[in-house]
């Protein structure tokens, strides 16, 4: 697979996909501009190259129809600011507009085209709306990470009529890391999986059984499990339909000497409510009526413990409810602790990934991946098709 400093781009018009699917406040203000400010290096590599820079993005889930408050125009403003030059924002991703703007452009001139996902083309990975993104640039870079899991128009469909195929520095530096990481970890290798659900983690789970060392499980996660050994788990979040599998990841854990680690003791409340009454137990003394939401003190310094000898950790997940304070704490203390070993540690995006900047500890972090749907896919060791169809590109091109 190319990267865009192995391709020729000097004064070239680059169509440059990135994930600028940032979160508006009630005011369409930007609450977050990571993405953004990750897509800098790839930009400004292009405008160093005297290249035309060409913009393409989504913004929310219009589902195929213009809807203003999912305007990219927020974000055409706070590029431009941290670029300390305009970014024009179009007023549509296709059509005459479109390509009068383009025709008009200087070298190391930026323009946005408005959200793609005001056209239902776009998720529907349309031939001929592939084929009209395409015509805009002599280089397709695909800088998206947060969006490779998708198999859309304008970062799969487009590659079948790009002339030229590239990824930026962002790709670059997820693959690298999600890729090095789990093919040839520095051991011992530390995997911690919390969030809420078993189904939307059971693959990764699977897949990074047989390449870690330790694997500790928390969050809602770990509830399933502990009921697939037999304890009391309360009303807490469980998937009784994943129980036998629950039991089985228990079991080829054993089989291949992998230490796994659940939840000692946990805070429980009648509901996840912030006002709620709570309660420290160990995981044996789970009242029937009410629902573990939260790891508790013994369960913190014990996963503590785990990490002191680890020289890659992975995290995917947080341990509770943290968005409320009552239920928090655990997760905030791993977010501690895993910034203060000494290991390579990479964090996969989503909720972890506000966890760990609520917590002021980001930098302190190895990295943590703008995509948490594409992180955990990397997690179950699959391809991501925005991925797959740029090394179907280089081969084609070869």
């Amino acid at each position: 697979m190319k990267y865009i400093n192995e391709i020729d781009i000097k004064g070239k018009r680059v169509l440059c996909r990135f994930d600028f699917n940032v979160p508006l406040d009630d005011n369409l203000h930007i609450t977050d501009d990571r993405r953004i400010k990750a897509a800098l290096p790839t930009i400004n590599y292009a405008l160093d190259e005297d290249a035309k820079v060409i913009i393409i993005s989504h913004l929310g889930r219009p589902k195929g129809a213009r809807v203003e408050s999912f305007s990219l125009a927020p974000v055409a403003k706070r590029l431009s600011r941290l670029l300390g030059k305009e970014v024009a924002l179009a007023k549509d991703c296709v059509g005459d507009d479109v390509e009068r703007l383009i025709q008009g452009m200087e070298p190391r001139c930026v323009i946005m085209l408005e959200n793609l996902r005001f056209h239902k083309e776009e998720t529907e990975n349309s031939p001929d709306f592939a084929s009209k993104l395409a015509c805009y640039g002599d280089v397709y870079v695909d800088d998206a990470f947060g969006n490779a899991h998708r198999s859309h128009a304008s970062n799969v469909g487009i590659t079948k009529f790009a002339k030229v195929c590239c990824a930026g520095f962002l790709m670059k530096k997820e693959l690298n890391y999600f890729g090095t990481t789990l093919e040839d970890p520095l051991r011992p290798f530390v995997a911690i999986v919390g969030g809420s659900k078993v189904s939307g983690k059971l693959e990764a789970l699977a897949n990074l059984i047989k390449k870690v060392d330790k694997m500790i499980i928390g969050g809602g996660l770990a509830f399933t499990f502990l009921k697939a050994m037999g304890y009391e788990v309360g009303t807490s979040l469980v998937e009784d339909n994943l129980i036998s599998t629950a039991r089985r990841s228990l079991k080829i854990a054993k089989e291949r000497g992998v230490k796994l680690y659940l939840p000692v003791d946990c805070v429980i409340a009648e509901k996840a409510e912030p006002k709620a009454v709570t309660k420290i137990v160990p995981i044996q003394e789970i009242d029937p009526n009410w629902m573990g939401l939260d790891i508790g003190p013994a369960t913190i310094a014990l996963f503590r413990e785990v990490l002191t000898d680890a020289k890659t950790i992975m995290w995917n997940g947080p341990m509770g409810v943290f968005e409320i304070d009552a239920f928090s704490m655990g997760t905030f203390s791993m977010v501690h602790a895993v910034a203060q070993s000494h290991a390579l540690t990479i964090v996969g995006g989503g909720d972890t990934d506000v966890a760990v900047h609520r917590t002021g500890e980001s930098d302190s972090i190895t990295y943590i991946s703008t995509g948490g749907g594409a992180s955990l896919e990397l997690l179950e060791g699959k391809t991501l098709p925005a991925v797959d169809a740029l090394y179907k590109c280089a081969k084609k091109a070869k």
